[in-house]
């Protein structure tokens, strides 16, 4: 009897303590459903999930798109009136008295010709910059700001040569850019090149905004329709039609060029990531000209004739690349007879620009005003030489 009563207490007692056991594990289990901590897998994963959004939504905003909030209310919309004259092709046939009887005159005849472009405002009183194939030989230009004000501008002065053109619109406090340095653009550096393509501005009075770097820097390119284009930055941002004139700004919000054309191929007529811009540092000079004159200055004579090397030429003098021009006629009483040219020297450079043919020459003689002394380096006789010319009036 002793012996089954010492059996049952001690079941009873064991039993009460494994139920008290389970007890406090539930207890725990419960606590840690209800308060987790960071050795939860489920706790973990919500908190890198929570983490990884807000460094999302703050990545978002970064220093190109606050840029690109700090320039974009300067830049403009440009929509332009030109009249154009136009020859008929058959005028030589019927410029004759007999089929004027029957064809009438049909000469030369004006035509009103709608274009647009970009431009970027300068100052707060409203000077405007922009391409001369934009806005240089325009009747009326209007001009549509991005709170969707439009105003009439009116034509302070543009360079045909250089592509630059100034225009001004009557305004107090306007928004308006920072003109930056391009001399001193890094080839990669990110670059937003902002503008109106395909006249899109009108959609919602907002210039259109693409991004890219700076690709290479002093590209000298082919003359086009009497425009030079010296030294230009080149970008793969998509320029197109209408981003003409509009403004290239670094990551900072600088203006470091104007977007003016782009290189095609297979007939596509977009962007295929070659656009080229005017550096601003010589943007700068233009309109500095353009405000006091109207007009650059470059009614200087230089006196001598040239032509581009081929591989006969080269061979002949000895030369190892046919890069340059060579000297075919100095005319006297000119520059280039003072400076000491003779025929048979081969221009190089001129002022720290490599001369390439006669394209570039004649593109970087635009460059120079006149009565600036430039700078030629040379070779006669196998030999180099420095030489100084004085581009003297017309």
């Amino acid at each position: 009897m002793t012996k089954t009563k010492i059996f049952i207490l001690t079941t009873l007692v064991l039993v009460v303590f494994f139920a008290g056991f389970m007890l406090l594990k539930n207890l725990d289990s419960g606590t840690k459903v209800n308060n987790p901590s960071s050795d939860d897998p489920n706790f973990v994963l919500t908190q890198n999930k929570d983490s990884a959004n807000d460094e999302i939504s703050n990545s978002r905003s970064n220093i190109l798109t606050r840029t690109v909030e700090k320039v974009s209310p300067a830049v403009v919309g440009i929509n332009v009136i030109e009249i154009r004259e136009y020859r008929d092709p058959l005028f030589s046939f019927f410029d004759d008295p007999f089929f004027r009887r029957f064809f009438g005159d049909r000469g030369s005849y004006n035509r009103e010709v709608k274009g647009l472009g970009s431009g970027y405002i300068i100052s707060p009183d409203g000077y405007i910059i922009t391409n001369d194939h934009v806005a240089g030989n325009a009747t009326k230009i209007t001009v549509t700001l991005t709170d969707g004000r439009t105003f009439d501008a009116q034509t302070i002065g543009s360079d045909l040569a250089s592509d630059i053109c100034l225009i001004k619109i009557d305004g107090d406090d306007l928004p308006y850019v920072e003109l930056g340095n391009s001399d001193d653009v890094i080839i990669g550096e990110w670059v937003i090149a902002l503008g109106n393509p395909f006249g899109l501005f009108e959609l919602n009075d907002k210039p259109t905004v693409t991004v890219g770097v700076i690709s290479a820097t002093g590209m000298n390119l082919e003359p086009i329709n009497d425009r030079y284009y010296v030294n230009m930055l080149q970008t793969d941002a998509a320029i197109n039609g209408g981003n003409s004139g509009g403004p290239l700004v670094n990551s900072i919000g600088e203006v470091i060029g104007m977007n003016t054309l782009i290189f095609t191929a297979g007939g596509n007529t977009g962007s295929i990531g070659l656009g080229f811009a005017i550096p601003i540092n010589k943007v700068k000079g233009i309109i500095e000209e353009l405000k006091e004159k109207g007009k650059v200055d470059r009614d200087f004579e230089i006196g001598m004739r040239i032509q581009s090397i081929d591989e006969g030429i080269a061979r002949y003098y000895r030369l190892e690349t046919t890069k340059g021009v060579i000297v075919t006629k100095v005319y006297p009483n000119t520059p280039a007879q003072k400076a000491g040219l003779e025929v048979g020297d081969i221009i190089l450079e001129i002022e720290d620009y490599r001369i390439s043919d006669e394209n570039t020459i004649f593109s970087v003689f635009h460059e120079f005003r006149t009565g600036q002394t430039i700078t030629l380096k040379i070779i006669r006789d196998e030999k180099e030489m420095i030489k100084k010319m004085t581009l003297e009036q017309r």
